[in-house]
């Protein structure tokens, strides 16, 4: 392994080495963040609470993301309170899309599907049924089909294998 300085940063190369990339690995979450203090610690527990109400909504409603809320929420509690953190992160319903994003950074299989089956009918009602202006629909249905191909072709996948959770790439 050797390590080369490019523009003020380490960066390691050498036999094994692949360009950052962690194929078939965990990705390792980055190091703990000091809380806020103050009124910004305020502002960010609110902040959290808030996301936190959106992704219940988002989880009733069809229509409403959770996972942007969730991440959102487990953003702000751990840069202000390490107990409302830990509480997100041991909810039933939000802990384990949590401990898949920090351990591998991806979704699992069964989020991805149970996203899209929720967003296409629901998109295809909307279009269908409402009388909405024809410029309205289509942005619609553009917008669902930009968030489908985020979940599809950007979110890694995290798939099970055997036990432990992987994180691909791929699909």
């Amino acid at each position: 392994m050797y390590t080369i300085a490019v523009g003020g940063a380490a960066v390691n190369t050498g036999p094994g080495f692949t360009h950052g990339l962690d194929y078939g690995m965990s990705i390792k979450p980055p190091p703990p963040v000091m809380p806020a203090t103050g009124v910004r610690r305020l502002l960010y527990i609110v902040l959290g609470l808030l996301f936190v109400v959106m992704a219940y909504i988002g989880a009733i409603m069809p229509g409403i993301p959770t996972t942007p809320f969730v991440l959102l929420a487990s953003y702000f509690f751990s840069r202000s309170s390490p107990r409302l953190s830990r509480w997100l992160k041991r909810t039933p319903y939000f802990g384990h899309m949590l401990h898949d994003w920090e351990t591998h950074r991806g979704l699992r299989r069964s989020i991805k599907i149970t996203a899209s089956c929720i967003i296409v009918p629901v998109v295809s009602a909307s279009i269908i049924f409402t009388p909405l202006p024809t410029w309205v629909k289509i942005t619609i249905g553009c917008l669902a089909g930009i968030g489908l191909c985020v979940i599809w072709l950007v979110l890694p996948t995290v798939r099970q294998k055997g036990e432990g959770l992987v994180a691909r790439e791929d699909i």
